[in-house]
């Protein structure tokens, strides 16, 4: 589409370039900065050492709450959670009294950049590893003119042409439905996103992995390295198909245990219920979801709801003098800092350190299935991820304090460029 490059689509006040060539971001879910250089360092993934070398390489900060469904929404949108809305996996409704999970397509208050590039009538593929992200990505496209393909790893032999546009992408692809709590589920997003780029080459392409071998495996660990050298292989095919891509993350990893390998964890809840009485406070914690036994539902961000009289400024002194809890803001404060949902964040908010996490209350918390000593995230310190771009960007080089969701802007930059 030469012809076409000097169109632009703008989403939620951005303003994108029309690519050339397919425009890849590939946000690798957990990813440490420390596991790429590991790997690199055991010689495992030599695609990206080059891409390192002679493409354009920069650090980014995630959003805060560094958890999944943020930052893969700011990802798709270019804008953090106060315009998209999706300021964590799962939020209380006080209106409602209930505890959900944030899947559904009504908490999304912006478009994706997909539906718009969509709407100007380029094709768009997004594979994610868990469903819970599938239909939050997909809104607003179109399944039923061939321009468009939106599935995940974890329900592909469900999927139909007329909902994801693609009939049972499992068969399509030649692989079983990987288990869940697995690298498999990954791979499987990689293994699509190669033969999609070959047989539809989408103008635009989203593809979102998995945590599950991070949450387990610390950087330089055989079972790590074996993830990313696995992803090198696909990086190798991707790159060669003459994509211009962005490697970056969701957020960080960081070990939340004790030296015995035992949760490192404080009960927000327990202590709220001790100074207000049991259950007078609310304590969420938006790292839960359906998939909760790698991390036990215990990350390093969490949002409180106070009960009406409550002293807040007593109580924001009290938290912070607890050793591990690093920040606690009260919500107007935290919605300007991070960039929130102000209707979507409790009274206060609590940030934790790096080895420490923070849960409800004790009794709450099933940790029988954590094989291994805790890795988790969600707050400041795993909030550094890698940028990487398989181009050289004299623009991305030059540019200020960078973010995640910045990945599609500069992978369309990139993919604008002329062709050489």
């Amino acid at each position: 589409m030469n012809q076409m490059s000097k169109i632009t689509v703008t989403a939620n006040r951005r303003t994108y370039p029309w690519p050339n060539v397919p425009a890849i971001a590939i946000c690798l879910d957990g990813c440490e900065p420390a596991y790429l250089d590991e790997a690199i360092k055991a010689g495992l993934m030599p695609t990206l050492e080059r891409i390192r070398r002679t493409g354009t390489e920069r650090t980014a900060l995630s959003v805060i709450p560094s958890f999944t469904n943020p930052n893969n929404l700011s990802i798709a949108t270019g804008r953090p959670p106060a315009i998209h809305g999706i300021c964590g996996n799962y939020l209380y409704e006080p209106a409602t009294g209930k505890e959900v999970m944030m899947n559904d397509p009504r908490f999304l208050r912006a478009p994706t950049v997909f539906k718009a590039f969509y709407d100007a009538g380029a094709k768009v593929a997004v594979v994610t590893a868990k469903d819970k992200l599938r239909a939050l990505l997909g809104h607003g496209l179109a399944f039923d003119d061939g321009r468009a393909v939106c599935f995940s790893s974890e329900k592909s032999d469900t999927s139909t042409k007329v909902e994801h546009g693609i009939d049972n992408a499992s068969a399509w692809l030649g692989r079983p439905v990987p288990e869940v709590y697995s690298a498999d589920l990954s791979e499987f997003v990689f293994a699509a996103g190669v033969k999609l780029l070959r047989e539809f080459r989408p103008d635009v392409m989203y593809l979102t992995t998995t945590d599950y071998v991070q949450h387990k495996y610390a950087p330089g660990v055989p079972e790590a390295n074996s993830f990313y050298e696995m992803f090198d292989k696909y990086l190798t095919e991707l790159d060669a198909l003459g994509a211009a891509i962005i490697v970056t993350a969701d957020h960080g990893m960081k070990p939340k245990h004790k030296a015995d390998g035992t949760p490192d964890v404080i009960y927000v809840q327990d202590l709220l219920d001790e100074w207000l009485g049991k259950d007078a406070a609310r304590v969420i914690l938006p790292i839960t979801d359906p998939y909760v036994v790698h991390h036990g539902a215990l990350g390093s961000f969490a949002t409180a709801y106070l009960p009406e009289g409550a002293d807040k400024e007593e109580i924001i002194e009290r938290l912070k003098a607890i050793d591990g809890i690093d920040v606690v803001l009260s919500r107007p404060e935290a919605c300007v800092r991070f960039e929130l949902p102000d209707d979507r964040i409790g009274d206060i908010v609590l940030v934790s350190s790096e080895n420490k996490t923070l849960g409800t209350s004790e009794h709450r918390h099933d940790l029988a299935a954590l094989n291994e000593p805790l890795r988790s995230h969600g707050g400041l310190t795993e909030q550094e991820v890698p940028f990487i771009a398989n181009r050289v960007l004299p623009e991305l080089s030059s540019a200020g304090t960078l973010r995640n969701f910045d990945a599609f802007f500069y992978a369309l930059v990139a993919a604008a460029q002329p062709a050489h």
